[in-house]
């Protein structure tokens, strides 16, 4: 079973290469995909010794969906940049989706902090709940539903929320035990508590049917207003 790991980057240079090496440290058949949307920083050139690197138009779903139409993979593994997959990510995987029901799945969370409310935020992530589950746990998907579905839909924010509630309606999505590591930097910089809060509040008013782009200006906005630490 070959898995395409699908990674949409902007300006990660400097932290992209954790991620890369969570990837090629795994067993079995793979390929990895960088889509870069216009990044500034040399993303492209620190990416490009260790993964194929394809150019796109900037957003991430519009990435994912030209990194997904660029893979050869029967299985299609979309990962942040500011992720890495845990040891047998890709054994884990493949042991699930030997069952012709499971569509697709994510992974578990954790942060490359230990604060105590991180640790608290990312205990949630072991519930199936799905509206516990976001793109920054990774989201795995056969290829064959990927495309029944019209992959991700080309929307500025909440693309990830949009594609899982779509997911859980192709089939059974699978929660795998291990957790993919991802970077507390927005919590530490924002505050833990008051990213968390943005957080729900933006899931909530976007089930309630919310229009993106009006929700992505408000979250521009009260980034804007954070205070530097």
């Amino acid at each position: 079973m070959k898995i395409s790991v699908i990674i949409p980057a902007l300006n990660e240079a400097r932290g992209i290469l954790p991620c890369l090496h969570s990837v090629k440290t795994q067993q079995g058949e793979f390929e990895l995909i960088v889509i870069d949307g216009g990044s500034l920083d040399g993303t492209v050139e620190v990416a490009r010794p260790h993964a194929r690197t394809i150019h796109s138009e900037k957003g991430r779903a519009v990435q994912m969906n030209s990194g997904a139409r660029h893979s050869t993979g029967e299985v299609l593994l979309f990962l942040h940049a500011d992720s890495c997959l845990p040891p047998g990510a890709f054994t884990l995987m493949e042991r699930v989706l030997v069952d012709p029901r499971i569509v697709g799945g994510t992974f578990r969370l954790r942060f490359d902090r230990q604060e105590f409310l991180l640790r608290a935020i990312a205990f949630f992530t072991r519930l199936k709940f799905r509206y516990f589950h976001y793109g920054d746990q990774g989201i795995f998907v056969r290829r064959s539903v990927f495309h029944q579905l019209n992959g991700f839909a080309e929307i500025p924010f909440m693309e990830d929320v949009d594609f899982l509630r779509r997911l859980h309606r192709a089939g059974r999505v699978t929660l795998l035990k291990k957790p993919v590591t991802t970077s507390a930097r927005r919590f530490l910089e924002r505050g833990i508590i008051r990213q968390q809060l943005i957080n729900v509040i933006l899931v909530m008013f976007y089930l309630m049917g919310a229009r993106p782009g009006k929700l992505k200006k408000w979250y521009e906005r009260s980034v804007r207003r954070t205070p530097k630490a």
